[in-house]
C-alpha cells in the first residue's frame, strides 16, 4: 500500500502569526512526531506533500480578502514559510502552493497512492476542503484526518468540521 502524508498549511501566519492559536501551537510537535515515525516505519513508506497557503499584495481585493480581511501568508514573508520545526521535513517533499482553502493540484499529485492521511490547519477551513476535494475525486481511496494532528479556527469549529467530515465517509482517527 502507498501512502502520503498531506501537511496543510503549516505555515507561521496560521500558527503564531495574523491567525495563529494555541491550539495551532499545539500540533506542531505533534505532526513532527508522525512524521519521525514514519520514517522509521520500515514496513510502510510514507511520502510528504506540504501546502503552502500562498497570497499577494492584491489579498484584500479577492473574495477570500474581502470575507476574511486579515493579510496573511503573503508570499516570501515570514508568515508565507511553513514553521522551522517542520521545515526540514520539506527537503524530501512535494511543496504545493494554493491560492484559497483547496489545491487543486493535490488531485493529480496523490493519484498513486492508495492512503492520504491529512494534517494541519485549519480543520475547518482548508483541511476539510482539501479532504472533501479528494473524496471527490477518490471515492475509493483511504482518506484519513488526524484529530489529534489538526486544529481549527476554534475547539468548536474543529469538531464540527471532523464530523462533516466523518458523514462523508472520510475516517477521523
Amino acid at each position: 500500500m502507498t501512502q502520503a502524508y498531506i501537511i496543510i498549511d503549516m505555515q507561521n501566519d496560521f500558527i503564531d502569526g495574523a491567525l495563529g492559536s494555541a491550539q495551532a501551537q499545539a500540533v506542531v510537535p505533534r505532526i513532527e512526531a508522525k512524521i519521525v515515525a514514519s520514517k522509521k516505519d520500515a514496513d510502510q513508506e510514507t511520502d510528504l506533500i506540504f501546502t503552502q497557503d500562498t497570497h499577494d499584495e492584491a489579498y484584500s481585493e479577492t473574495q477570500e480578502g474581502r470575507k476574511l480581511p486579515v493579510p496573511h501568508c503573503l508570499k516570501d514573508t515570514r508568515g508565507w514559510r511553513i514553521c522551522k520545526q517542520l521545515l526540514p521535513y520539506t527537503m524530501w517533499a512535494t511543496i504545493l502552493e494554493k491560492p484559497s482553502f483547496g489545491c487543486p493540484a493535490l488531485v493529480d499529485e496523490v493519484r498513486d497512492y492508495d492512503r492520504l492521511v491529512l494534517m494541519g490547519l485549519c480543520t475547518d477551513i482548508c483541511v476539510i476542503a482539501n479532504a472533501m476535494l479528494l473524496k471527490a475525486f477518490y471515492p475509493e481511496k483511504e482518506i484519513i484526518v488526524d484529530s489529534t494532528c489538526c486544529a481549527g479556527s476554534t475547539p468548536e469549529n474543529h469538531e464540527r468540521a471532523l464530523q462533516a467530515m466523518k458523514a462523508c465517509q472520510i475516517d477521523i482517527v
